[in-house]
């Protein structure tokens, strides 16, 4: 599992011309699933977003997590995090786990962070128009593979 990271300012994301999500302040998340991704990795990946510290506190160092500033998340399916261009010109998703699989995952995934956090969605598999004001710009890439055991 990868998730991008992008702290907020105001985000939205667009569908068929209406506002299917939007935040003020908090983090957008591009998440992408690959093979091997279950339940676990998603609940420590939750842990891991949930509690980083990348927002500002009174010194402005970067000490505060997204719980502590009371934010939002605007969360987007984004299988093109797993894209290899190793190769040629045009990447390959092979490594982006099946559409079926990765949108009940996507739907686990946001149940999750729903349960713990104010969170707004796109639609998996739509074509979304994402509008993202990027605060700092602070950018962050999540791999479980980096940081979980599976």
């Amino acid at each position: 599992m990868k998730v991008l990271v992008q702290r907020s300012k105001n985000s939205k994301v667009t569908i068929d011309g209406k506002v299917n999500g939007q935040i003020d302040h908090g983090y957008v998340l591009l998440v992408g699933f690959t093979n091997g991704d279950n339940e676990t990795i998603i609940y420590q990946m939750i842990n891991k977003i949930l509690n980083l510290r990348i927002f500002e506190d009174e010194n402005e160092k970067m000490n505060l997590s997204i719980l502590d500033t009371k934010g939002s998340i605007l969360s987007i399916s984004q299988f093109t995090l797993y894209a290899n261009a190793k190769e040629g010109r045009r990447p390959s998703f092979t490594n982006a786990l099946n559409p079926t699989d990765a949108s009940k995952l996507y739907d686990i995934f946001n149940e999750k962070l729903r349960s713990q956090i104010h969170t707004e969605t796109g639609i998996f598999g739509a074509d979304m128009k994402v509008e993202i004001y990027n605060d700092g710009p602070v950018t962050i890439m999540l791999d479980s593979d980096e940081l979980f055991t599976k």
